[in-house]
């Protein structure tokens, strides 16, 4: 007796270690399109054979003519493949960062609830093919080595575990694999419009970059996220390390300038940046790391570094200390804190 057909297999054989590995409830996000439903086919087989339970989450943005209609037609698509429990989760789409991000973000809320509520972790559809156009993405933004690295298999996040098994799996897989499979398959036309910029980088850039280069460009911009992710995290597990011996040289969570003007910067902005953090200093930017490490490389004398959210940096004594926002006399000037954060 023959197996199944070689896409249907691949994606099987992609989720199937997720499984064995942890028996906690898998919720597949499902939009309804090629990605999501071979992965929602592919974990409703192998979660029957390794005993763990497998639900769906689709999310209606009622941005679209007929959402509501679709979202329907994908939840019962779900339940045909076995899938249990299966949530339908209508949200408001917001405005900040533009109709794609807002989107995300209140899809992203919406399935991190119904995770939490379920005690599940969220299965994502996302395959090489996305890793790719992360990666250029973060190289065309310059927005640093973590946006360059790309997405990461597994990610906790507040509680929710963000699963993403099809990272190694091509998108022309799982269209083959709902194809043999006989599977519908919707296509979002928010998909092919190129007013969006991945949309472009999917259909203009990365076949430019394959005629050019010979083909085999996705591939090799995934295994570069992944090397470089490996690096990455050794530097970060370095600098953690490094910002527990600081922090028990310096006194009331401060930390000394000296040892850590030696070293290597990729290390030093890693332990500033990690310091910060944890003293609640929110939406840290590459400026603000830079001017504070300007207190470290670059001391003249100079005073205090505003922060977001009021907070500051001063040296003194030689060591770097974490100010509260300052209270202001008189009406406070528009973005300024009346009273310091708790």
């Amino acid at each position: 007796m023959g197996g199944p057909p070689p896409a249907v297999a691949a994606l099987r054989v992609a989720v199937r270690p997720g499984l064995l590995f942890s028996d906690r409830p898998v919720l597949v996000a499902c939009s309804g399109g090629a990605d999501s439903v071979a992965l929602a086919a592919a974990l409703a087989f192998e979660g029957r054979a390794c005993g763990v339970p497998v639900g769906g989450v689709t999310v209606d943005h009622g941005l679209q003519p007929g959402s509501a209609e679709r979202a329907g037609r994908t939840a019962e698509l779900l339940r045909e493949l076995g899938l249990d429990p299966v949530f339908v989760r209508t949200v408001a789409v917001g405005t900040d960062g533009g109709p794609e991000a807002a989107a995300r973000a209140a899809r992203y809320a919406a399935l991190a609830a119904t995770a939490l509520g379920h005690g599940a972790r969220i299965a994502l559809g996302h395959t090489l093919d996305d890793q790719a156009e992360t990666v250029l993405l973060g190289l065309g933004r310059g927005s640093g080595p973590r946006s360059v690295a790309g997405m990461v298999a597994t990610r906790e996040d507040d509680g929710v575990l963000w699963w993403r098994p099809l990272l190694g799996v091509r998108r022309a897989t799982t269209r083959q694999a709902c194809g043999d499979q006989g599977l519908p398959v919707w296509d979002d036309p928010w998909n092919a419009d190129p007013a969006y910029t991945r949309v472009r980088l999917r259909t203009e850039v990365l076949p430019l970059l394959e005629d050019v280069l010979g083909g085999g460009v996705a591939p090799s911009l995934a295994r570069t996220a992944e090397l470089l992710r490996e690096d990455l995290d050794a530097l970060d597990g370095l600098a953690a390390a490094e910002l527990g011996r600081l922090r028990t040289e310096g006194a009331d969570g401060g930390l000394p300038a000296r040892p850590l003007a030696a070293l290597p910067a990729a290390l030093r902005r890693r332990v500033l940046r990690g310091w910060l953090r944890a003293a609640g200093v929110p939406d840290l930017q590459a400026v603000h790391l830079r001017a504070v490490e300007t207190l470290v490389t670059g001391w003249r004398g100079q005073g205090r570094v505003d922060l977001p959210g009021g907070a500051g940096v001063v040296r003194a004594s030689g060591t770097l200390v974490v100010l509260p926002p300052v209270r202001r006399s008189g009406p406070p000037a528009p973005g300024h804190l009346e009273e310091p954060l708790p």
